[in-house]
């Protein structure tokens, strides 16, 4: 059972909260790419590494068996363009909430179908 790309990186870039279109321009990419990345099972190892290098995440702790910690050091000397948002409104700071743990939640249930899947094959 591999891992979905997307789904882990949507929740990172969720759950620190960054915004969407900052993070298009960022990587000089459309919106509608952000959201076909967050869709893909597999992604490219340099659009993985792009995005952590933008949102200033080391993702070799999701992704061990791809990146090593010492690849992202010097990434992040880069400057990113934008900021995040840091203060949320207790409202917004229970919506984000429910909404990681919903997406833990659809996470955790395809793994299981295609598990199954795997199994019945």
């Amino acid at each position: 059972m591999s891992k979905h790309h997307g789904s882990i990186i949507e929740y990172v870039v969720r759950k620190h909260g960054y915004n969407i279109s900052d993070l298009a321009r960022e990587l000089d990419v459309n919106r509608r790419s952000i959201y076909n990345y967050f869709g893909s099972q597999i992604l490219k190892p340099n659009v993985i590494f792009q995005i952590g290098r933008v949102i200033r995440h080391d993702f070799s702790k999701e992704f061990p068996e791809i990146f090593e910690a010492e690849e992202f050091q010097d990434a992040f000397d880069i400057q990113p363009k934008f900021g995040v948002e840091s203060v949320l409104s207790t409202d917004e700071a229970e919506y984000k909430e429910k909404y990681l743990e919903l997406l833990e939640r659809y996470n955790e249930l395809l793994t299981n179908i295609i598990s199954n899947r795997d199994t019945l094959v």
